[in-house]
């Protein structure tokens, strides 16, 4: 079967090449907006899933990998800042708090019409930050696309004391044990038979 990455991230492209998977991309073009009352766990489940269902039509006997990725701090959803001064503001908030990030995560197999669904969960501890780490920061990465103003794989990682949960690749955004897991219960072996 075809493999297909429902995303335009290079963040999730870049994990997934990991697995020496052959595949294909194409974002998904959905509504991201939260709904009202909706967690971010809540939030990132559903909008894996809709983000898979909304290939389905295009791709037959292709298997979508959908995700996505919403942060929380004290029940409110951090989502991505998109500019400069929303990423200073978030993360000045998160200094010295607990965050909690959840992965969607959908696979979904277009023949069959059956799908995988699950979400990850990984807190970090943020760090004392002063306001010039934190513009130093920004300016130094300029995360403004990245659920929570951070990018871990660079120097986002020293804005933490701590961080905990199953698998730190669902704090880029793709999964990557669960993704296997998932995979193996459709048959492929990124590892071989």
């Amino acid at each position: 079967m075809k493999i297909l990455l429902a995303s335009s991230s290079p963040y999730r492209k870049h994990l997934l090449q990991r697995l020496n998977l052959t595949f294909q991309q194409q974002s998904p073009d959905i509504n991201e907006t939260p709904l009202s009352h909706e967690t971010a766990q809540q939030l990132a489940t559903r909008l894996s899933l809709e983000k898979a269902q909304a290939l389905t039509n295009k791709h037959p006997n292709t298997l979508i990998i959908a995700s996505d990725q919403a942060a929380s701090l004290h029940d409110k959803i951090l989502g991505k800042p998109g500019t400069r001064e929303k990423a200073i503001a978030q993360l000045s908030s998160c200094s010295g708090k607990q965050v909690t990030f959840y992965t969607g995560l959908c696979l979904l197999n277009t023949a069959s019409g059956q799908f995988q669904l699950e979400c990850i969960e990984y807190s970090v501890w943020f760090r004392q930050l002063t306001p010039s780490q934190i513009t130093y920061y920004i300016d130094a990465e300029s995360p403004l696309d990245c659920a929570g103003s951070f990018k871990c794989e660079g120097l986002g990682v020293t804005l933490f004391e701590k961080m905990n949960g199953d698998d730190p690749n669902s704090l880029i955004g793709l999964p990557l044990i669960t993704l296997t897991n998932m995979l193996i219960n459709e048959g492929i072996f990124p590892l071989g038979n």
